[in-house]
């Protein structure tokens, strides 16, 4: 449900809004967005003037809404994580979103690519989380306790920006243009891994388009989690038991513009295979079992 607010833009110039009227308008012409792919009048009040903060503030009121609609939240996602994506989107800094049920799938899915705005995908590893993490300056090893199991995912994007230039602000209000997650069946235990050397691999077709190590990940999808645990305790949260982290991807997003087997494969990790198909497909959306 849209927060009260929506029309205040076109009533109120902008000189003359209030912080928080920014922010409701924003959030709800984000939210029809996700679902519409696509935006609603012109891009404004300009998503650039707001800051980091007011940006999460605004992926926050987005949150609400779309629990409101009766999704819920199976974890986080973490973003620009790696040279290559912040190259791709000409950012500096990584960023967080919330991942939504029922937009988590499992393993043999299809799914129509037409479905989403310029579809794009990255090779995630897809951390189950078997406690519950608050705090700063967190080891390796205990990290590494807190995970339950490992197992290889596609993240799905809405691969649009709505203002020019792409800014963190529109990235972070957007959550990370995160619209869905495939999660592989192959579960590890994560002290089988090194979660640095682990090479990351997309195929298309069967041919391949794109690979690179974990480390590129922010040195290690560890330092990922880490940030993430930071950031959420520093906003009074924690991360919860059971949730679901995607700590970022080492390649560049790959689009998905017509129907195509596409593959990942994470070494020690295991593979995924899901076809992206221009049908009408009822699909499965309930999230993994433990």
């Amino acid at each position: 449900m849209p927060l009260v607010g929506s029309g205040l833009y076109s009533q109120t110039k902008e000189g003359n809004m209030s912080g928080e009227d920014k922010k409701a308008i924003l959030a709800n012409k984000f939210y029809e967005a996700f679902y519409r792919r696509e935006w609603t009048g012109e891009p404004e009040p300009p998503v650039f003037t707001l800051s980091i903060n007011d940006a999460y503030e605004v992926q926050d009121l987005v949150t609400r809404m779309r629990v409101n609609k009766g999704e819920s939240v199976a974890g986080f996602k973490v973003g620009c994580t790696s040279r290559a994506i912040r190259s791709q989107f000409g950012l500096k800094e990584p960023i967080n979103g919330r991942i939504f049920n029922p937009h988590v799938h499992k393993q043999g899915v299809e799914l129509n690519w037409k479905d989403y705005g310029s579809c794009a995908i990255e090779p995630e590893m897809v951390l189950k989380i078997g406690r519950d993490l608050k705090g700063e300056g967190m080891s390796d090893d205990r990290l590494i306790e807190a995970i339950e199991w490992v197992s290889p995912g596609i993240e799905i994007h809405n691969f649009r920006f709505w203002f020019e230039p792409a800014t963190s602000q529109e990235l972070i209000c957007s959550g990370g243009i995160h619209t869905g997650l495939v999660v592989g069946d192959a579960k590890v235990s994560p002290k089988e891994l090194s979660f640095g050397n682990e090479l990351f691999s997309v195929f298309k077709d069967g041919m391949p388009v794109t690979k690179g190590p974990a480390s590129e990940i922010m040195g290690g999808p560890l330092n990922s989690l880490r940030w993430l645990v930071e950031f959420l305790t520093k906003k009074g949260m924690c991360l919860k038991k059971g949730s679901l982290v995607i700590p970022g991807s080492p390649v560049e997003l790959v689009s998905i513009d017509r129907d195509t087997e596409l593959r990942i494969e994470i070494e020690r990790v295991g593979a995924l295979v899901t076809n992206f198909k221009e049908t009408k497909i009822v699909t499965q959306t309930e999230s993994p079992e433990s």
